[in-house]
């Protein structure tokens, strides 16, 4: 593939019209969340990591490189006693490509119900989900396409909202002895189906950019990705600082450490003149043969603290 046509590729993929996407207060923002504990130990950085069946819900292309089916589970236990979770399972089928499949949900709690009079009308709960079924294929040598395509549903007490989404991906390998990859995510294209109230509102419309390197004399992969590329921003170089950092080490053949850094992240927590540990995140892996444990620690400063496992599995 020459580098003239990848560029092409490039270029003509971030130009997706935009204008389609209309609305100024994007609902179901839990698709932005952080959803494995190996991806939020690296502050998100997910969009050229390939193997995981985690990608479909970060960058859909990434699923395009595991010949094995993969699977993985994961909770987290979020501020205010929110909850998620979510499953994903990959599978390469012949002449077809890897087909993904996957859901994640964000569970709000339960809340006391009055009605006009102050009166009391029992508990109700809210929560969003989202079920995704995707599909990934070689484009040409090194260079992967995916596609994911997602229904969303949200409820509160008896009140429920639905979505069509869908989320394009590149990614593009580059071998060596210094091994790097770059991936491409353009997420939540799409619109409601059935809003809450009479006026749709939009999707949290992302573009992501994404690199990876592995060093040939450390055991370490480091990754570095620019969110929230489509947003507009009082200057050009504002456009970068939304930005997250990770990387993750190699200790032995069983044992991962991984770090990160969210830079959007700890500007906005910010308190007076301090930021405490806010952005930055730390984690680890266990792999036993067939099974995957993975821990995340994710910092919000003086706010508090997120946890997430997740339980990947070799099928």
């Amino acid at each position: 593939m020459t580098r003239q046509n990848f560029v092409f590729i490039i270029i003509a993929f971030l130009l997706i019209p935009i204008t389609l996407f209309s609305g100024d207060r994007p609902t179901y923002q839990f698709l932005q969340n952080d959803v494995s504990a190996r991806a939020s130990a690296m502050a998100g950085s997910f969009v050229s990591i390939s193997g995981d069946p985690a990608g479909i819900f970060y960058n859909p292309a990434t699923i395009g490189t595991s010949a094995a089916p993969l699977a993985a589970f994961g909770y987290t236990s979020h501020l205010l006693d929110f909850k998620s979770g979510f499953a994903a399972y990959t599978q390469e089928i012949e002449e077809v490509g890897v087909i993904g499949v996957g859901v994640n949900y964000f569970s709000y709690g339960s809340f006391d119900g009055v009605n006009d009079q102050g009166v009391e009308t029992g508990t109700f709960n809210a929560g969003d989900m989202a079920l995704s079924l995707s599909l990934a294929r070689p484009f040409e040598e090194n260079l992967y396409y995916g596609i994911t395509g997602k229904y969303i549903y949200s409820s509160i007490a008896d009140a429920n909202s639905s979505a069509l989404a869908v989320d394009f991906g590149l990614l593009y390998l580059i071998p060596g002895d210094d091994p790097m990859s770059l991936g491409i995510s353009i997420a939540n294209i799409g619109g409601q189906i059935d809003p809450y109230i009479d006026t749709k509102e939009s999707l949290p419309f992302e573009i992501k950019v994404g690199g990876s390197i592995k060093p040939q004399h450390l055991p370490l992969t480091l990754n570095v990705n620019f969110h929230k590329l489509n947003e507009e921003h009082n200057s050009f170089l504002d456009t970068f600082t939304y930005f997250t950092v990770g990387g993750e080490f190699t200790l032995s053949k069983a044992l991962r450490f991984r770090f990160g850094y969210n830079n959007e992240r700890r500007k906005e927590l910010k308190i007076g003149t301090s930021s405490g540990m806010a952005g930055f995140s730390f984690g680890g892996g266990l792999v036993l043969k067939n099974i995957r444990l993975d821990y995340s620690f994710n910092s919000f400063g003086k706010i508090g603290s997120i946890n997430r496992i997740t339980i990947g599995l070799d099928v």
